[in-house]
């Protein structure tokens, strides 16, 4: 098999995963078995265990990242990693624990491409339902650059500003994809 069929393979298995609970059988605290419950409305996963009574709640992950215009071109990152390898997208990540999303979208700016940037404003937030790891709460900024050198690295393979005339035609994510569309119809026309 070839790469990339090996990767269109995986794609689908992660998605039926993440449909069905990222796959969990197990409660994490006392290792009995979960079971599909309605609750509060939804289906959700319940430990077995009446003594346990731990409740998985199948939420989004956020994500946070910026939105840099430098000359009239936007920044985007080549993705080096799947999902959508080789495809762009808009310098973003997932938070860590300890992380305000201001914090994760400079961290995630300068680890992808170098820069240090000065966060303006918030942009927008778009929920995310076509990455196959997870859903994600993508929370983007409007930013400029302070300092640092263009240099992708980290999970990109390439990191440059481009004219909204010369977007690449594969954008990686839907969100991705609208917040070009909706910079474009709020700060061009």
């Amino acid at each position: 098999m070839t790469d990339k069929k090996n990767s269109a393979i995986d794609e689908k298995f992660l998605f039926e995963r993440k449909a069905n609970f990222n796959g969990y059988i197990f409660c994490p605290h006392c290792r009995s078995r979960f079971e599909k419950r309605k609750i509060d409305g939804h289906e959700r996963l319940k430990c077995t265990n009446p003594d346990c009574g731990f409740v998985y709640y199948h939420n989004p992950a956020p994500a946070a990242g910026a939105i840099v215009i430098k000359q009239g071109k936007i920044l985007l990152v080549k993705r080096a990693a799947e999902p959508k390898k080789d495809w762009w997208c808009i310098p973003a990540g997932f938070m860590e624990w300890s992380e305000h999303p201001s914090e994760t979208a400079v961290r995630e700016l300068h680890e992808e491409t170098g820069l240090e940037i000065k966060l303006e404003s918030l942009f927008e937030i778009y929920s995310g339902h076509d990455d196959p790891r997870t859903n994600a709460v993508l929370i983007l900024y409007l930013a400029s650059v302070t300092g640092g050198v263009l240099k992708a690295a980290d999970d990109a393979s390439e990191a440059g500003f481009f004219g909204f005339d010369e977007i690449p035609e594969k954008i990686a994510f839907i969100s991705h994809r609208q917040a070009i569309k909706d910079y474009c119809e709020r700060y061009l026309k």
